[in-house]
């Protein structure tokens, strides 16, 4: 079958957007073109799914107001977790950290799960009905790969309200925000994640998180 074997080349650029992806929180203001929007965005939409449900929908916001909206829940709630560094040193780290692009990036994306897709029956989902959302977030991995293979950097913001956020998107009930991403060019690619970089944690050598068997057997 043609085209079923990778290149060394391509196989190099799959790896090396794997190691070079980056959660982006700083951005460029320069609007991202329709078609490469367009390509992330089916790069999602190809992701695997449980029972093929494709339970994703993607909701785009250029919104200054819904922004601003979704940023002031964002300062509340890092406000409240930065109460809860009990070390000086890293609160102090944590208070310095840049950690969402809501107003600079060009385009804020958010990630909803259709629980009711294909209800009652998905195949495969009975045992483990929270594979739905596993399936949503391969979407945002792919999206992540494909973003950074076309020079755009995405940015998960995780300190949020998402059920208030839900309800300023106007979510119905049975859809599940899983992501709020800032979209757009990044003033740079670092070297190494930013947390990595600025000594709030290293990367874990990998086989420190290999097992064998059963966990805690590190021995074949």
């Amino acid at each position: 079958m043609d085209g079923d074997q990778f290149s060394n080349e391509e196989r190099n650029g799959l790896y090396k957007a794997i190691r070079s992806r980056r959660d982006i929180r700083r951005f460029r203001p320069d609007p991202i073109p329709d078609d490469l929007l367009q390509r992330i965005l089916v790069a999602g939409h190809q992701a695997p799914s449980v029972g093929f449900m494709q339970p994703w929908n993607f909701i785009l916001i250029s919104s200054q107001e819904t922004r601003q909206r979704v940023k002031k829940n964002f300062e509340e709630k890092n406000q409240e977790q930065s109460a809860k560094v009990e070390s000086v040193e890293r609160a102090g780290l944590y208070r310095s950290l840049k950690l969402e692009g809501i107003m600079e990036s060009p385009l804020n994306l958010a990630i909803t799960c259709d629980h009711r897709r294909d209800a009652p029956f998905v195949l495969g989902r009975g045992p483990m009905p929270q594979t739905d959302e596993y399936s949503v977030c391969l979407a945002i991995q792919n999206m992540w790969l494909a973003a950074r293979v076309e020079g755009i950097g995405l940015g998960w913001v995780s300190i949020l309200d998402y059920d208030h956020v839900s309800q300023i998107l106007g979510l119905p009930e049975g859809v599940k925000l899983i992501a709020y991403l800032c979209v757009g060019y990044p003033l740079e690619f670092t070297e190494k994640p930013m947390l990595e970089t600025v000594g709030w944690k290293q990367r874990e050598p990998i086989e420190n998180v290999i097992y064998h068997e059963k966990w805690g057997s590190t021995s074949l």
